[in-house]
């Protein structure tokens, strides 16, 4: 009788088959049947052998035992990779890892306590058919040395626990009320985990400050902060060095410099700004020629790479925005003092200055370090009154500018920029910061000469710097790219219900016709909502030193270079000026990247807090109307709700799935429509709705809603509209 081919009788060939199948397939639980039958047979001698094999493998540690006849690749002998948690509202944990090509999930259960942030090192012990890889914790490497603000609660003589605010924290933190006896309950608290015993349901934490009592608004905003990793102080020793530095201009100082002390120079900014990190200056330098400069506080000739200061701005990346304050990048003796360019004293600027006639045509550019004088401080609704009436301080320097602002920014939309209408919303606050009302932001052309003459400045810089000689050089690029196909092509199937028809498909067309949906939307009830799916159908823009040119601007070249109190990119590009001037190669673009990444980073982390702050007013300002009904639009959806922006203000809550009567509803993402599986009733954005307040969730930042039924008809409830002071009560 002949033996089958790839039968192997020895134990050796066997053993050594058997321990490959492990190896190639690491997740799956093989039986002793199925092992003997692959590796030689499957009759009474070959389990024999198989079983005897695997006792030896288990003694080992090779394999271990998983139930009901099974054997499993042992954890010890699966591959270890690190990376970093994310940690989901449930608990559930995502491992990004650069070996591995997409995240891991990590149930909690298998988590060994890893919270958001903490470096782990993980197995990936199952891989789906769809390629999703799931694994477990093997040992926490490093936790995330982050603060978590939450709420106190004294529960016993020695124990405090805390219930974070944060929803990537699902458990609460103990303290040990010994240790921190004047921790009371309902103090808003920012702790750090100090240790998680494998076992216990709390990790332990430790008190790093006491932030004040709940509801009040610095304890509020500081927890905000907390939760993004943000600071909401310098450290002493930032504070000190700032302190030390010595304001004085030099000789030296005005000899390296252009001195242009003696051209009329002013600033415009909000009425409550404290800094000003950008002035303009312009005088006639001919017949319809004007010499205009952009003149940006010099921040880095006061701080230098590598001191204490810069490692702190850099690590911050920007200042960031929250409702009521502003928390600054640099310390306030640079901020408000050394590089605010205030009226009536000399300053060290970074400037750039052209030469520009009446057809904008730049007959000459100059970039450079100066010393100016600013002769005036303007709020934005001074020089619109100035713009407005012709008349006031400075008059001809402020409606050559416009005029020219005006020709500059036709010229930009004519070339492919685009408009986008989006509303901002701002509230009123009282001392205590309590919001009291809303109000729109209105930009006027007063807002549109400072922003025309500072994209100017960045446009040239960037395309100075980007090559010389026509070889590229390193470069910090503000870039933004193309809109997402798939997104833009859902934009142009939703505006079809309101009769808008967009055939435009690609380059300077879309930007025009996007432009003339934006003019034609206006003051319309979908103005909102389709601006707003707009700028969703639109990529981010970002950072970097790979330039792509700035789509939304319509400029091949572009940076920043305008705001270097608040932001670190445009300190780069500073140094990066500097260093080109002088005639320096190209810098190191690896270690800009890098920057570049980081400063992308930490932008969208500040604009996370700042919406995070804003949730919170929002949800402050609506906890005395539970009850009441509001007229809104549909501004959003989710597998979880229906999101409703309420007419005249930003404030936005959420209609849960299962509170929607009458049916069962799903999105249909594709659709980007809510619709009841047996009525057929369908919810899509725009829609004009009508709800009432369920709850307002301080420590969620939530806003519950529920649909007013209606029948089709107005039912008899006051209507709140936020332009209104007296409710009205609509009629049957």
């Amino acid at each position: 009788m002949k033996k089958k081919r790839n039968r192997r009788e020895s134990f050796s060939d066997r053993a050594s088959f058997i321990v490959g199948m492990f190896r190639e397939q690491p997740e799956r639980k093989f039986t002793l049947k199925a092992l003997a039958a692959a590796s030689g047979g499957a009759d009474k001698q070959g389990r024999d052998m198989t079983k005897s094999i695997l006792d030896t493998l288990l003694e080992q540690g090779y394999i271990e035992s998983e139930g009901r006849g099974g054997y499993k690749l042992s954890r010890s002998k699966l591959t270890r990779y690190q990376g970093v948690a994310d940690m989901s509202n449930s608990g559930n944990l995502y491992v990004t890892c650069e070996e591995l090509q997409s995240d891991v999930f990590i149930h909690s259960r298998n988590s060994k306590n890893a919270l958001n942030g903490d470096k782990v090192e993980f197995v990936v012990t199952h891989t789906a058919r769809t390629g999703a890889l799931e694994g477990e914790i093997t040992k926490i490497i490093e936790r995330n040395k982050r603060c978590y603000a939450g709420v106190a609660e004294v529960v016993s003589k020695s124990a405090i626990v805390v219930a974070p605010d944060s929803r990537r924290m699902p458990v609460d933190i103990y303290l040990s009320r010994k240790k921190y006896p004047n921790v009371q309950t309902g103090d808003k608290v920012a702790v750090r985990i100090a240790q998680w015993y494998e076992g216990d349901q709390m990790p332990i934490g430790e008190l790093v400050d006491v932030l004040g009592a709940t509801g009040d608004n610095d304890a509020e905003m500081h927890a905000i902060l907390l939760e993004y990793d943000l600071p909401y102080k310098f450290e002493p020793s930032v504070e000190r060095a700032a302190e030390e530095i010595d304001g004085t201009i030099t000789a030296k100082d005005y000899a390296e410099r252009r001195d242009m002390r003696d051209v009329p120079t002013f600033t415009i900014d909000p009425a409550d700004a404290k800094d000003f990190d950008d002035a303009l200056s312009i005088r006639s330098v001919g017949d319809g020629l004007w010499e205009v400069g952009v003149h940006i506080a010099d921040v880095t000739h006061y701080v230098r790479p590598g001191s204490v200061i810069d490692d702190e701005a850099l690590e911050r990346g920007t200042s960031v925005y929250l409702v009521d304050r502003t928390i600054p990048m640099l310390p306030e003796r640079l901020s408000n003092e050394l590089c605010s360019l205030r009226p009536h004293e000399e300053k060290l600027c970074f400037s750039a200055v052209f030469v520009i006639d009446e057809k904008l045509k730049i007959t000459s550019e100059w970039f450079g370090r100066t010393v100016i004088y600013s002769d005036r401080r303007f709020t934005y609704e001074e020089a619109q009154q100035v713009i407005e009436s012709g008349n006031g301080d400075m008059k001809e320097e402020i409606l050559t500018l416009h005029r020219l602002a005006q020709a500059l920014r036709k010229e930009r939309y004519r070339k492919g920029a685009i408009a986008f209408n989006r509303r901002e919303a701002k509230f009123n606050l009282d001392e205590a910061g309590h919001p009291t009302g809303v109000y729109f932001k209105v930009q006027k052309e007063a807002n549109q000469l400072i922003e025309e003459f500072m994209l100017l400045a960045n446009r040239r810089v960037a395309t100075f710097c980007a090559k010389r000689n026509g070889k590229p050089r390193t470069m910090v690029f503000r870039v933004h790219d193309e809109p997402n196909s798939d997104k833009f092509e859902r934009f142009r199937t939703f505006i079809l219900r309101f009769g808008h028809l967009f055939k435009a498909q690609k380059g300077v067309a879309v930007a025009k016709e996007l432009n003339k949906l934006m003019s034609d939307i206006r003051g319309k009830a979908e103005e909102n909502v389709v601006s707003m799916l707009a700028i969703r159908s639109m990529a981010k823009a970002v950072y970097t030193t790979a330039n792509i040119g700035h789509y939304g601007l319509a400029f091949p070249y572009y940076t920043h270079f305008t705001s270097p109190i608040r932001r670190y990119p445009d300190m780069m590009v500073h140094r990066l000026l500097q260093r080109y001037l002088d005639g320096g190669k190209s810098a190191d673009a690896d270690a800009y990247e890098a920057l570049c990444e980081h400063s992308s980073e930490r932008e969208v982390v500040a604009a996370e807090a700042e919406r995070a702050s804003i949730k919170y007013k929002m949800v402050e300002f609506m906890a005395d109307k539970v009850g009441e009904v509001f007229d809104g639009h549909i501004s959003g959806m989710s597998e979880w709700g229906i999101f409703v922006e309420l007419e005249n203000s930003i404030v936005e809550g959420m209609v849960a799935m299962r509170d929607i009567e009458g049916d069962y509803y799903r999105f249909d993402e594709a659709r980007y429509e809510v619709y009841g599986h047996s009525t057929g009733n369908t919810f899509t954005l725009g829609d004009k709705v009508k709800v009432r307040v369920k709850s307002a969730d301080l420590r969620r930042r939530m806003l519950d809603f529920t649909f007013v039924e209606v029948d089709g008809e107005p039912i008899e409830e006051p209507t709140i509209t936020f332009n209104d002071k007296v409710k009205k009560k609509r009629k049957k």
